[in-house]
């Protein structure tokens, strides 16, 4: 089957991206300790690869537009219901018995469930989060674009994400800690967890000059027009169908 290159990049991309949101989904319940400028952090490890769903989301957004990138959100959140679904599943499921030995050193039942299914509230949280923070992401982006007139990346890019990444860091901590922590502590966290997130997107900057770069560059591959963001995604998905077909042919 003989796929363009930008139909190439496209898969490429949301494969990168579902990975990273699952991947992120799944070791967030790791927190660890970090401090910048002297200022204390509590973070989960989700952090490491979060942010190169930012990155993603960016360059979904400008070589493909806006219903491209909505139909990657859409296919990451259907990918997480469904990487939950075996998990609970798998969750269900007794496990053996040999593994209740005294000298057993692999899995067992209680470190199953407390790192898989441990906070479904939690995972709602995440989910919910996850949703409403990328279709705010996306709506940034293009109006900063269009109202920019396609110029100064870094400010659509920096400036979608520190919108959508408040919105984010909001929902996903009242959401998870309404009823366990106080009004107080729960700002508190949302204050230390978004700083973070600021400084994350702003040192992603050159990053995104550069996978901007090396799309046009190498790949030799435009930014979608301001006018065409609205109808890149049924185009993308036009000539992956007619691929499709042209093999089906032969």
């Amino acid at each position: 089957m003989g796929l363009d290159t930008r139909a190439k990049l496209f898969l490429v991309l949301s494969g990168v991206f579902v990975t990273c949101l699952l991947v992120g989904d799944i070791i967030g319940g790791k927190l660890v300790q970090t401090s910048i400028a002297g200022y204390p952090f509590t973070v989960t490890v989700g952090m490491i690869p979060f942010p190169v769903t930012f990155l993603l989301t960016d360059l979904l957004n400008e070589f493909y537009g806006q219903r491209a990138a909505r139909s990657v959100t859409w296919l990451g959140f259907a990918m997480a219901v469904l990487a939950y679904s075996f998990i609970f599943i798998a969750a269900s499921i007794p496990i053996a018995s040999l593994t209740q030995a005294a000298d057993w050193s692999g899995v067992t039942e209680e470190a199953f469930q407390r790192v898989f299914v441990s906070s479904r509230r939690m995972i709602v949280a995440s989910l919910t989060a996850y949703l409403v923070s990328q279709f705010v992401d996306i709506w940034i982006f293009h109006v900063l674009k269009r109202v920019t007139s396609n110029r100064w990346l870094w400010l659509r890019a920096t400036g979608s994400t520190a919108i959508s990444q408040l919105v984010d860091t909001i929902t996903i901590n009242f959401a998870a800690w309404s009823g366990i922590l106080s009004v107080a502590q729960i700002l508190n966290v949302i204050g230390s967890a978004y700083v973070l997130k600021i400084l994350i997107a702003i040192g992603l900057t050159p990053l995104i000059y550069a996978g901007h770069a090396l799309i046009e560059r190498v790949l030799e591959l435009q930014p979608v027009p301001i006018a065409a963001q609205g109808g890149a995604q049924p185009a993308l998905a036009e000539n992956l169908a007619s691929e499709v077909q042209s093999v089906d042919q032969r």
